[in-house]
């Protein structure tokens, strides 16, 4: 207890006590190390970017073998110099009451050190992992307050931290950095800077990046959902449900142990049954939706659990994002268990999918249902379950990484001809397409295999490109893609005709057989202006088309000059010659053609029996 108490001694091995895993310090004089904090503390008094002086100090400082780069020795002998320097400002900054980012010419120089030893770092006149030690340093020595500016600092130099020859010497130093500083963050105070710190996580590292993988997948079984477990006098809900909905949580936290027994699994099934069956006996109201929709307000505070307390629990019934959050807990579970990669041990029976199928049926029907924009929402979680079924895939594969080097070419002789590879099956596709499966046949009879799609399905990404507000560049639209151009003309032809002879209307090319149900109102008014206004013209021709004329609908009947032929004959063309010509238009012309042809055909058989009657 003396020595604890015994002065400045005693204070340094307290605050130094948790960098014993550190390497030790180099043996040099304290001469030298003064000598080098004397030269950065003079140059820190420099207004002036760190490119004009941060070399020529490095080398007053140090006296370097080489003039541009520092040997092993004497990067540790100046990393231990800047450390000490680094504690000095934190204490000046402390005892003066100013924050630890802040630049003024009497202290709180912290940042100025840091963009010195960065520039260093990144030019590669120093150790790369120089920076990173510094940063740790400065976060362990800060308070809670501070170590948001600090880390404000580190979000603003993510680039340049991030290059790779800074990156492969100073990732687990700021892993490590930011691990310890989640430690002691409170997740339900700090929240927002948890978030940050995994965001920044997520960017400075690859996403090939094994430390953050959780390869086995694990699941975090220490979050228990603590809930009543005997019923309090005066609540008016149903108690047996209350412990039923919130028992599920015990699952959701840990779903690899709910199939691993049967009478697990069928407890499981029948909670969960109960409670689908309260949520569809009692669906939610639009109004319900709309006073329950966060959206609508503007501060509005969050907390990552719900309250267990029974006396709320009608209240969260009448909540569409409990109920959401419940669904969707369901949804997590249900892909879970469908994950393939699993051992017999783990994976679920047939019985169990059967009913992992219906359940999960059921669920999407009430997130479909359940108020506001409930068909929206369920799209959206469908789509971030598909990518994360794709995770879990590169998982099982071995984390293989996504960045691809570009092939060397090799120059190629002149006057050699580069020999054409040959393929087992004629081609490359066709080879590739064979060893998909080890059982062909079985593969082409398969019903999951990709059936043809509808037409709004096939030219919903050329709509996208179309629309401005999805900022894609011209270069990248699917309209540069002639066979994706050729597939769709065939698909066309084949089911959507109209669409099809829209391609030669327009006299715009492959993006006027997209359906104007994908496009946007202002594209879909600008792109089909010329086929409305050449309908137009073609109503006006139409209208104004050639009308049938009185002497050309006029029948001549052959008639002898001495007044032979019926009276009927002469009635009837006479009745056909003054008849209006707008009658006459409106017959068709077989109609017309008709009753010429009857005409003539009764006037030449009367004229034969006139000439028969004559010659007898």
């Amino acid at each position: 207890m003396a020595e604890a108490t015994s002065g400045a001694p005693g204070l340094r091995i307290l605050l130094h006590h948790h960098s014993k895993d550190r390497s030790p310090l180099p043996v040099s004089s304290h001469a030298d190390r003064d000598r080098i904090i004397g030269v950065f503390t003079n140059v820190l008094m420099k207004d002036e970017p760190p490119e004009n002086f941060a070399l020529r100090a490095v080398q007053e400082a140090i006296k370097p073998q080489k003039q541009t780069v520092l040997v092993l020795d004497e990067n540790q002998l100046l990393e231990n110099a800047l450390r000490t320097l680094l504690q000095e400002l934190v204490s000046s900054a402390v005892q003066s009451g100013q924050r630890m980012t802040q630049r003024s010419q009497n202290g709180g120089q912290i940042p100025h050190l840091l963009d010195i030893v960065l520039y260093l770092c990144e030019r590669g006149h120093v150790e790369g992992g120089m920076i990173f030690q510094l940063l740790e340093d400065l976060t362990e020595m800060s308070t809670i307050k501070d170590c948001k500016e600090v880390f404000a600092y580190i979000e603003s130099k993510q680039d340049i931290l991030g290059k790779q020859e800074l990156f492969a010497r100073g990732k687990l130093v700021m892993l490590r950095t930011c691990n310890q500083l989640l430690r002691r963050l409170s997740k339900a105070n700090d929240v927002v800077f948890c978030g940050r710190i995994l965001m920044f996580l997520a960017h400075f590292f690859p996403l090939s990046e094994r430390s953050a993988v959780n390869i086995k997948g694990v699941f975090n079984a220490s979050n228990e959902t603590k809930y009543e477990k005997e019923a309090s006098e005066g609540v008016p809900i149903d108690f047996k449900f209350y412990k039923t909905l919130w028992s599920l949580q015990e699952h959701f936290s840990n779903p690899a142990q709910t199939t691993l027994s049967l009478p697990r699994w069928q407890k499981f099934a029948g909670n969960l049954a109960v409670v689908l069956d309260t949520f569809e006996a009692q669906p939610l109201t639009e109004d319900e939706g709309k006073a329950n929709n966060l959206e609508q307000e503007e501060e509005a505070t969050f907390s990552i659990k719900y309250l267990t307390s029974s006396n709320l629990m009608g209240l969260e019934l009448k909540d569409p994002s409990f109920r959401r959050h419940i669904l969707l807990q369901c949804l997590i579970l249900f892909d879970y268990l469908k994950a393939p990669g699993k051992s017999e041990k783990d994976s679920p029976s047939e019985s169990m999918k059967e009913e992992i199928k219906l359940c999960e049926e059921r669920v999407k029907r009430l997130l479909e249902i359940i108020p506001p924009k409930g068909k929206e929402f369920l799209q959206s979680i469908e789509h971030i379950l598909e990518r994360e079924r794709n995770w879990v895939w590169w998982k099982r594969d071995g984390c293989l990484p996504f960045e691809k080097q570009p092939p060397e070419k090799k120059p190629v002789q002149d006057g050699v001809r580069k020999r054409k590879p040959r393929w087992r099956l004629g081609n490359k596709e066709l080879s590739q397409l064979w060893k998909w499966s080890d059982q062909n046949p079985n593969a082409l009879t398969d019903p999951e295999r990709v059936s043809m799609p509808s037409i709004n399905e096939y030219w919903k990404p050329l709509a996208v490109d179309m629309d401005p507000a999805s900022g894609i560049e011209a270069e990248y639209h699917h309209k540069n893609n002639r066979v994706y151009c050729w597939k769709g003309l065939r698909f066309a032809a084949k089911q959507d005709l109209e669409s099809f002879c829209r391609y030669s209307d327009l006299g715009i090319g492959i993006e006027g057989v997209v359906p104007p149900e994908l496009l946007p109102s202002d594209v879909r008014a600008k792109l089909h202006a010329r086929t409305t206004e050449k309908n137009k013209r073609a109503k006006r021709e139409e209208t104004k088309g050639p009308t049938i004329q009185p002497e050309e609908a006029q029948v001549a009947t052959p008639i002898e000059a001495d007044g032979g032929g019926s009276a009927g004959d002469l009635e009837e063309g006479e009745a056909l010659m003054d008849s209006d010509p707008t009658e006459l238009q409106k017959q068709s012309p077989p109609e017309v053609e008709s009753k010429q042809e009857a005409g003539k055909s009764e006037a030449e058989t009367e004229l034969e029996a006139n000439i028969k009657v004559e010659v007898v």
